[in-house]
């Protein structure tokens, strides 16, 4: 910390200088170069380079100019204020972006890519934020397509697709260096003001005009956010009593306090009536570390053989230290993930291949930290016995109720280690090495992803006679992708040798596109046909076909539709997880994995139904086994089955335009989107006997019957609907107003069941800002504003209400050095009201930063 205040003065030092310098020198007017002009050009779309305003489907850009003019802190920050685009934050090193619904923690049903290579966790089947990506020096620009890209890309990208570019060797040498020293956690209870951190290097150099190479290297150290939602989750537990949610309810499970789950409860004769215990939780700030310190770096060499040629490789690695979510919290702990890409671009074919290799080093289970430390203390059948002493002892004494339960609690906990002794710091240290979740919270896995990809515009060389006479472009591309996992017993095993931690398990599908573009009517209609086949292991080929039009009447006034379908093959984790946690244990989808599992189970739900009816009629005086015969209707069987790829079948429209002498931009876009076969998890227990006259009683006690959360598909079809609306208007002197407003709801369900992935986003939420890069001689500002509306979030670890929240960004930057030079404050959600993107994660606050930076 001492050594980045010291850098942050030294160059403030360095900018002072270089200000004085610079009063003699000539001022540069020009904000946009030639090569941020071309920014206007995408390729993510269609796989080749096109206008913007002519896109074939909704395609949101951050070009250079606007990464700078953004208020907000960094690059990936400012992808929250694109339209269409939905951003929570786990944790200050972790966000997730989403767009048109279905979203979750570790949303796999959104690509995102660097230079057009995946970058996500192999295991995990999505990317951890931007912890293996470009830094803010390399980034050239950002490309969003909000929606299905699967005709395109396959690889899952059914909700959405980010594509970052980065700056080339060859046309962007140099050295430069970036500063960023902010606070957070200012007026936060939890903890006093805390200092981050980050610094950022990049130099690129090119040798010759054949040879270049360029290396990024970040390292951020902070203090995440705390997660400090005590919302109690299981209010009715005890309502056949009288006693309320809350503090004062003995079943109570608070959203983020972990041993008192589902799990750690138990019901319990107490007096004359039954009651739903549960185990005294731990608060997660006490069972992790919220210090953050991440560090990545990449290095990239260029050779250009010949002209239009172009072979690179690069290599990327992060070790990540911050609290990350999935089903649960954990703690990244010396989580390195490192990537290797080999690239080819020629003008008509290209050739990619790349590895990525993930080692999770000393992370774990934040949830089962704190279950495992209170069985160390005591196990489940001691503590309970306890509890029950305690309160006879207290009821005995002439107590209430109500304080004899918080007696017996008491007293079942004497002596329970406490956070922060030696006691405590010693069984975080055993536990998390140890890799068994009923026993220890170690996240142990070694996983690798292996990718190659080819694609040939035909149209550029072999037949540029149909591009030039018929304006017809052809292309068509394969690519072939396999995963393997390293046994480790707990999370992963290898289903055809469960015995074995040699032999690792292997999931592999390919695919390949083809892809057709012809021009109409004086070039003024284009006409865009994709048809993608992929082939997974397990499932048969799946299509996703894609037709978009086009109409481009004048350059200025664009109108697009198009149809497309896609389809989403289950991630490792849903295919072949086999975890156990906290009694319960985690299956995968495939028949490979839950054979006999989905045939002889009963919900969960129904369960839970039949136990409260069960402990109502108990609390009514009625006896055991007649309470049992009267309420075993309510019990259900497991209809669901074995898991099988998601669907998504779309209908968008748009228009883009530019008016007033391009000073009015808008862009308008609608959409509707069928959701089919959408993969869950169900919990679904099976009992210890085969006899049927014997099943509802093992059902009533939870020690006889093993308990399963298993990955399936929802029976549910999803329709949602939306639309974003975008304005900018460019004033005179240069002052920048825009806004952009996003629709995104669920419009109905046909056969619900409940079991879908929540559909988890606001139902509007909007922008608005103002800037100018140089609203006087070198200074430039730009402020923005941003709402969304509350909104129903749904998980395995916590449901409900997501409140309302708006935030406001502001920075203001002074600029030296002809531009290569400058000086960043700004303020992050500026007013420093707390608030939660979802319902069990990080309470997000202000954060408050100078970034200075020097590019020469």
């Amino acid at each position: 910390m001492r050594t980045a205040l010291l850098l942050s003065m030294g160059c403030a030092l360095l900018f002072a200088g270089i200000a004085i310098a610079q009063k003699t020198a000539k001022k540069n007017t020009d904000t946009l170069t030639q090569k941020e002009a071309f920014q206007e050009v995408v390729v993510s779309a269609t796989r080749t380079a096109e206008t913007r305003m002519q896109s074939p489907v909704s395609i949101e850009k951050l070009s250079l100019e606007d990464i700078r003019n953004s208020s907000k802190p960094s690059f990936f920050d400012a992808i929250e204020n694109i339209k269409g685009v939905q951003v929570i934050t786990p944790s200050m090193g972790f966000k997730v972006i989403n767009a048109r619904g279905f979203t979750n923690t570790t949303n796999v049903r959104f690509v995102q890519m660097v230079d057009g290579a995946d970058n996500q966790a192999p295991h995990i089947g999505a990317p951890i934020a931007n912890s293996m990506g470009p830094t803010d020096l390399d980034m050239l620009r950002v490309e969003v397509i909000p929606g299905s890209a699967s005709a395109m890309y396959g690889m899952n990208a059914i909700n959405g697709t980010a594509n970052f570019i980065t700056k080339n060797a060859f046309d962007y040498q140099g050295f430069g260096i970036a500063q960023k020293t902010g606070v957070n956690h200012v007026g936060d209870a939890e903890t006093g003001t805390h200092i981050y951190t980050e610094t950022n290097l990049r130099f690129a150099k090119a040798f010759t005009s054949a040879i270049a190479f360029k290396i990024n290297a970040t390292y951020a150290q902070g203090t995440d956010w705390f997660a400090n939602n005590t919302t109690d989750l299981n209010p009715n537990a005890n309502a056949s009593t009288g006693i309320a949610g809350g503090l004062d309810n003995p079943g109570k499970d608070l959203v983020n306090m972990y041993g008192d789950e589902s799990s750690d409860r138990q019901t319990k004769k107490l007096g004359t009536k039954q009651y739903v215990i549960s185990r005294t939780g731990y608060a997660e700030k006490y069972v992790t570390d919220y210090g953050l310190k991440n560090w990545k770096g990449d290095i990239s060499l260029y050779f250009r053989p010949a002209k239009n040629i172009e072979v690179s490789y690069t290599y990327r690695m992060a070790n990540l230290n911050n609290v990350y979510q999935r089903t649960n919290r954990f703690r990244l702990d010396n989580y390195l993930t490192q990537q290797h890409v080999l690239n080819l671009k020629s003008k008509s074919i290209q050739l990619k291949a790349y590895a990525t290799i993930e080692n999770t080093g000393n992370s774990y289970n934040i949830r089962s930290m704190a279950e495992n430390i209170n069985k160390y203390f005591k196990s489940d059948t001691k503590w309970y016995n306890d509890f029950t002493t305690g309160y006879n002892n207290a009821i005995s004494n002439g107590k209430t109720i109500t304080s004899a339960l918080a007696d017996a609690r008491v007293f079942a906990d004497n002596d329970r280690p406490q956070p922060g002794t030696p006691l405590f710091v010693h069984l975080i240290d055993t536990l998390r090495r140890i890799n068994n979740w009923d026993i220890g919270a170690a996240l142990n896995v070694h996983a690798n992803m292996y990718h190659a990809e080819m694609q040939h515009d035909l149209a550029e060389t072999l037949l540029p006679q149909l591009k030039q006479k018929h304006k017809l472009s052809l292309m068509y591309g394969l690519d072939y992708r396999d995963y393997s996992i390293v046994p480790d017993g707990n999370y992963f095993i290898n289903p055809a040798d469960p015995k074995s931690f040699t032999d690792n398990l292997n999931y592999w599908k390919f695919g390949g596109f083809a892809q057709a573009t012809k021009l109409f009517a004086k070039n003024k209609l284009k006409l865009n046909l994709v048809l993608r086949v992929d082939k997974n292991q397990y499932f048969a080929a799946t299509f996703n076909p894609r037709l978009a039009l086009n109409y481009s009447p004048t350059a200025h006034h664009n109108f697009r539709i198009a149809v497309q379908n896609g389809y989403r093959f289950p991630s490792i984790f849903e295919a072949f997880s086999n975890i156990n946690s906290g009694g319960v244990k985690r299956v995968g989808g495939l028949p490979i994995m839950s054979h006999g599992i989905f045939e002889n189970s009963y919900t969960n739900a129904s369960i839970s139904s039949f136990q409260a009816a069960t402990l109502k009629d108990l609390n009514n005086g009625v006896d055991t086994p007649t309470a049992i015969h009267k309420n075993q209707g309510l019990l259900q069987k497991n209809t669901y089955t074995y898991l099988r790829p998601e669907q998504v079948s779309s209908l968008e429209m748009g228009y883009r335009t530019k008016l007033l002498d391009d000073k009015l931009s808008l862009d308008i876009d609608f959409y509707y989107n069928i959701y089919k076969h959408l993969m869950a998890q169900i919990d679904a227990n099976v009992p210890k006997t085969s006899k049927l006259d014997s099943i509802p009683f093992y059902l009533y006690n939870k020690g006889q019957q093993d308990k399963y959360r298993l990955w399936t598909n929802s029976k549910t079809v999803s329709y949602n609907y939306g639309g974003t609306f975008g304005i900018a208007y460019q004033l005179p002197k240069k002052y920048l107003v825009a806004g952009n407003y996003t629709l995104t709801k669920l419009a109905k369900k046909d056969n619900e069941d409940g079991l879908e992935d929540g559909f988890n986003s606001p139902e509007w939420m909007y922008n608005l800002s103002v800037s100018n890069p140089n609203v006087y001689k070198y200074i430039g500002f730009s402020v923005s504003f941003r709402q969304q509306a509350s909104y129903l979030w749904q998980s395995s670890l916590a449901t409900g209400t997501v409140a309302s929240y708006s935030t406001i960004d502001a920075q203001v930057n002074y600029r030296l050095l002809h531009d290569k030079a400058n000086i960043k404050i700004g303020a992050n959600n500026a007013l420093n009201k707390y608030y939660y993107t979802y319902i069990g994660g990080a309470s997000v606050g202000g954060f408050y930063y100078t970034t200075l930076s020097l590019e020469l």
